[in-house]
């Protein structure tokens, strides 16, 4: 039996993490989620996931700023990031794509949006 991909999930949202798992947990995906994006590297380090989905409007440190920080530091940048975000702006899509953002997904989404650009990376 193949082991599940892993994928780890940054949003301060419950509900948000909630909906992302329950959609990956039936696509047959495992994934970790984390509240606070100041452990987000704590937590590649002790999880291993193939994927990031990280929301960009979170206090402490946005999204922006932990991609663009996993994307400056070799022991993380090959990890795709996909942000999961209400800001669907083109500003917005272009900041994401600067900072080295792989995937972009606009809340609120559908399960297969998600799962479309899930299925991209992992």
């Amino acid at each position: 039996m193949a082991v599940p991909k892993k994928i780890l999930i940054c949003d301060d949202s419950v509900a948000q993490v909630k909906l992302m798992q329950a959609v990956l947990d039936k696509a047959g995906y495992s994934s970790v989620a984390i509240h606070d994006p100041r452990r987000v590297e704590q937590t590649i380090d002790v999880e291993r996931p193939c994927l990031i989905l990280l929301d960009v409007v979170m206090p402490e440190r946005n999204g922006f700023q932990v991609c663009r920080d996993l994307k400056a530091n070799n022991g993380y940048r090959m990890i795709p990031v996909i942000l999961v975000t209400s800001k669907d702006g083109d500003s917005d899509k272009f900041w994401a794509q600067q900072q080295g953002a792989d995937g972009y997904v606009v809340k609120p989404f559908t399960p297969e949006q998600l799962l479309n650009e899930v299925k991209r990376f992992a």
